[in-house]
């Protein structure tokens, strides 16, 4: 490896400290961004000598033509531009080219979410009371009954678990800590799974959290996506989603339901209302659809 390119190693080394300690984001987005800043060093060959907007318009140009999403393609601008910014501010860059990039916008399709018939069918599937069916009964209930993301849900204590209050204590997005409340369905199911359910899982290495793996671990990301995925094949007509369509599913219950869109916005825990809006379309397209289906001169 040449001089130039160890340089330019170093330089990501620290654009992935700073996203880590300054910016505090999550391991996956730290991830990506890492991912495509090498791809932008790839086309660089290696140096950011040759790092002006003109090469950021050829590197752009070249993901679109090899067929990448918009929002892929939104994510990597985001991304340049976050880059650039700091090399330019810690002297590394004589200017920044990405503040002459224009921003690419990644289409924001309406989500799939579940009716409330489907959604009551999801949670009323019989169980036996095996610790893995108590465990996943509540898993559904609380993603459902709180729209939580599933890295939320994984953290989650047991001591994070308000019941007499009918809260649980959540780290969201930037480490900002919020309340959300649950009704008695989740508030039964967590008595269930935490009485009869996890004291058969515990380990040494389980610690204090609430959801744990069938070795004893706290559940990771990928076993929730399974348990909402298998849980809906059961259920006729619910479309395929993971635990995102819960989230997506509640807010819209919320939203139907007469909750209005601030409240919605801080039980979800997102930054902008703007995120919370895209509720307020697919509340009125379910709407639409029900009146072209019901009304005789829709």
């Amino acid at each position: 490896m040449d001089e130039g390119r160890l340089e330019v190693d170093e330089v990501v080394a620290e654009f992935g400290r700073y996203l880590r300690f300054e910016r505090d984001l999550s391991p996956h987005t730290v991830r990506a961004y890492l991912s495509d800043v090498a791809a932008l060093v790839d086309h660089l060959d290696g140096r950011l000598e040759g790092l002006d907007i003109g090469a950021l318009r050829e590197w752009l140009a070249d993901q679109h033509a090899e067929g990448k999403a918009r929002a892929t393609l939104a994510r990597r601008t985001a991304c340049v531009r976050t880059f650039t910014a700091y090399c330019h501010r810690r002297g590394w860059l004589p200017d920044d080219p990405g503040l002459l990039l224009g921003s690419a916008k990644a289409p924001r399709p309406l989500p799939s979410v579940l009716d409330q018939e489907q959604a009551q069918a999801v949670l009323d599937a019989p169980t036996t009371g095996e610790p893995k069916e108590l465990r996943d009964q509540a898993i559904l209930e609380l993603l459902y009954a709180t729209g939580v993301r599933v890295s939320e849900l994984c953290a989650l204590d047991v001591d994070e678990v308000d019941r007499d209050r009918h809260v649980i204590r959540v780290l969201g997005k930037g480490r900002k800590e919020r309340s959300v409340p649950f009704g008695l369905p989740a508030l039964r199911a967590l008595d269930r799974w935490c009485v009869h359910g996890r004291p058969l899982w515990i380990r040494p290495r389980s610690g204090a959290a609430l959801f744990l793996g069938t070795r004893g671990g706290r559940i990771d990301a990928g076993t929730v996506r399974r348990v909402v995925h298998a849980r809906l094949r059961q259920v006729e007509g619910a479309p395929d989603m993971g635990p995102h369509g819960l989230r997506h599913t509640a807010a819209t219950h919320l939203l139907e339901g007469g909750a209005d869109l601030r409240t919605v916005q801080e039980l979800l825990g997102h930054a902008s209302l703007n995120t919370t809006q895209i509720y307020t379309h697919v509340s009125i397209e379910r709407l639409r659809a029900a009146y072209r289906q019901a009304h005789p001169r829709a």
